[in-house]
């Protein structure tokens, strides 16, 4: 029978964010004590968990058919794999940053200076677009500190709230790449290993669609249903069932999560009443 390998992280968020997407396109796992391996129950898959900066290569080298993990390392290791889908977690953004004394007035600010990452290539990459000349100081963690010991003159790191570089008396003062955890294939994918992956990314989408709306359901006056309709189009347009109060109706649709406060003002100003807004589980177009 053919099985489909996934890569993901072996710990950290990243992991366990990966875990509950699997869940939520319905795919058991049971792997309580993290092994090496684990074989879903219910679907031709297979989890690997390794170490994410790891994922690229054995994805590349066919080892996992698909990883899950953050884009930044997919650009870092820069090895011969398909970014296949955005997946909307784990962002963040790859950010450079300087002793919180100094004076920045641009990036010409790092011309000859020597910045410490645990991304060289990305890093490497972008001066060299920009012409700048600068030495990279690679280093495997605690990037924050180099500045503070004396080996390099800034940072080239992931930022999150930044409170880990004030901490170290350091800040922010240039955003080069936002980064979010991606889907990744082999380039050579057999057909029946494709076939799996065209399934579980339809499950994802299924999801992902579900995320970013909600159901709604509301009372109205039977006068104000064109209106409110217009505003509430839904997947083709909203349902609408008749109250036994008469001259009332229930309008059933879908709204989407970033539009929900702005809908609801607009019908509420319609005449809507008794509005339900819950959640969807899955959602297919």
């Amino acid at each position: 029978m053919t099985t489909l390998k996934i890569a993901i992280q072996k710990s950290g968020r990243l992991s366990e964010k990966s875990l509950q997407l699997l869940k939520d396109c319905g795919i058991k796992i049971a792997n309580s004590d993290r092994k090496l391996k684990t074989a879903a129950a219910n679907f031709p898959v297979e989890i690997l968990f390794l170490r994410d900066d790891d994922i690229p290569q054995y994805v590349d080298q066919g080892v996992a058919d698909i990883g899950i993990l953050g884009e930044n390392e997919v650009w870092e290791k820069d090895k011969q794999v398909k970014v296949i889908k955005q997946l909307g977690f784990a962002q963040c953004k790859l950010s450079l940053a300087i002793p919180k004394d100094e004076q920045y007035e641009g990036l010409h600010y790092f011309e000859n200076k020597k910045i410490a990452t645990s991304y060289p290539k990305i890093l490497q990459g972008f001066f060299d677009k920009k012409n700048i000349a600068v030495t990279v100081e690679e280093i495997g963690g605690s990037v924050e500190i180099a500045t503070g010991i004396g080996l390099a003159d800034a940072i080239f790191d992931i930022v999150s709230t930044g409170s880990t570089l004030l901490m170290n008396g350091l800040k922010e003062v240039e955003v080069l790449f936002r980064s979010e955890a991606v889907l990744i294939a082999n380039s050579n994918l057999e057909s029946g290993k494709q076939a799996i992956l065209e399934q579980l990314l339809f499950r994802m989408q299924s999801v992902k669609q579900a995320a970013e709306n909600k159901y709604i359901l509301l009372n109205a006056p039977n006068s104000a249903i064109q209106q409110i309709s217009a505003v509430l189009p839904g997947m083709k347009s909203p349902t609408v069932l008749p109250l036994v109060e008469e001259g009332w109706s229930s309008l059933h649709s879908v709204i989407k999560e970033d539009q929900f406060w702005e809908v609801i003002d607009q019908i509420k100003q319609l005449g809507a009443q008794g509005i339900l807004v819950v959640p969807i589980e899955k959602m297919i177009i």
